[in-house]
């Protein structure tokens, strides 16, 4: 069976991406070129960064069509992050709201890749 830990955005400007990620993350790509940097998260998870220009075969944009999601411990941590992300500039497309899964928020890369912040509800 196939298993994947591995997610590739298309990015415009992979320096750009990668101090926006930086900052996000906190953390230092593990490896950087003109056209790639790469992440790698506490969870074991990678993230790609591939110049839009360059990626074979050329992929057709389609910016909000998927999400990376990052899951925390409660409502409070949601919009403690909301703030700091808002402080930070980032472009939001969502406040806080509580939704069917619980509560969430929704901001944007430079790319306009959607990052989801998200609670479960309690049980």
């Amino acid at each position: 069976m196939l298993d994947s830990n591995f997610v590739l955005l298309y990015v415009d400007r992979p320096d750009a991406s990668a101090a926006f990620y930086r900052e996000l993350l906190g953390k230092t790509p593990v490896e950087s070129s003109p056209t790639f940097a790469l992440f790698v998260l506490d969870s074991g998870m990678k993230l790609g960064l591939w110049s839009r220009h360059t990626v074979e075969p050329a992929a057709q944009p389609a910016f909000g069509g998927a999400e990376l999601a990052f899951p925390v411990g409660d409502y409070a941590r949601v919009d403690a992050i909301h703030a700091e992300w808002n402080e930070r500039g980032l472009r939001i497309a969502q406040a806080p709201t509580d939704l069917d899964f619980g509560r969430s928020f929704v901001a944007l890369d430079p790319d306009g890749h959607r990052l989801r912040v998200f609670a479960p509800a309690p049980q």
